[in-house]
């Protein structure tokens, strides 16, 4: 079985000079890097260059190109600033001499201060669900080729709470709840909790958006890839617990769908918040 042991170290970086790092790939059924991985790995090279004492409060990330499976990913950090209270990193991930993906991470001194958020949605429990992977293999036989390539265990459980239907695909509001975990025990230190955050939150965005388009075109059809990625890291979280992912899509429009979710802790404590947008387009016919 695939555990969050396995996904740490296939996350890891290689320290190769002062500032730069090298990370290899984990592949997930797709046909390039998957962006979460690549978001995990420059917040992991920020963090190796950040005082221990601070922690990240917010990402922002821009996806240039897609990611070469075949190779080994460059991270190089740009020290921009160590403050009184706020540290702040740009990370550069590159492929074949071009960059791929760049960041900017912001860290923070544990201060004092106001403090107060939304309340989580009522949605059914997790342990009341299937995960999408239990749902995948029960409709395995009907399945495309283009779904059947993502049957593979994961070190991340998802459990939808409204499942989308692969088969029969309906028309829906573009709104998304999903409960998800670290398959086995995360250690206590804070920042493998964030990065494996940041690793899982690029998991369903992008396809929230199509839901109100689905009765007219399916994932098959569709050019999905993510453009950009902002993640604010709110309160301590527990990844080895169940969260509770709430995803909305506001708007799509020139080829774009704008997504945002809010991530609780299964006692309703708000833990980060995360914006996105894609590409999503019709692909070119052959």
């Amino acid at each position: 079985m695939v555990n969050v042991d396995d996904l740490l170290q296939s996350l890891d970086l290689e320290q190769i000079e002062v500032n730069i790092f090298r990370g290899s790939n984990h592949d997930i059924g797709a046909n390039h890097v998957f962006g979460g991985q690549v978001l995990s790995q420059a917040l992991h090279a920020a963090i190796l260059t950040a005082p221990p004492e601070r922690i990240a409060h917010s990402m922002h990330g821009y996806f240039i190109l897609p990611g070469d499976l075949s190779q080994p990913i460059i991270y190089m950090v740009d020290q921009v600033r160590d403050g009184g209270s706020f540290t702040t990193r740009r990370v550069k991930a590159i492929q074949h001499g071009k960059d791929i993906f760049i960041m900017a991470v912001s860290f923070q001194l544990v201060q004092e201060g106001l403090d107060h958020q939304i309340n989580m949605p009522d949605v059914p429990d997790p342990e009341e669900l299937d995960s999408d992977q239990e749902l995948l293999i029960k409709y395995a036989d009907q399945l495309p080729p283009s779904m059947k390539r993502f049957l593979r265990a994961r070190p991340i459980e998802f459990r939808p709470v409204d499942p989308m239907n692969f088969l029969m695909p309906m028309q829906q509001e573009p709104l998304r709840y999903v409960w998800f975990k670290a398959k086995g025990q995360v250690r206590k230190d804070q920042t493998f909790h964030q990065r494996l955050l940041a690793y899982a939150s690029d998991y369903n965005l992008l396809t929230t958006a199509i839901q109100p388009h689905q009765h007219e075109m399916q994932i098959p059809q569709l050019q999905l890839a993510s453009l950009d990625h902002a993640m604010w890291f709110h309160r301590p979280l527990d990844i080895s617990q169940w969260l509770l992912y709430e995803v909305d899509s506001p708007s799509a429009s020139n080829a774009r769908g704008f997504t945002r979710g809010n991530i609780y802790q299964q006692n309703g404590t708000l833990v980060s918040s995360v914006v996105q947008e894609g590409l999503i387009r019709p692909k070119r016919k052959a």
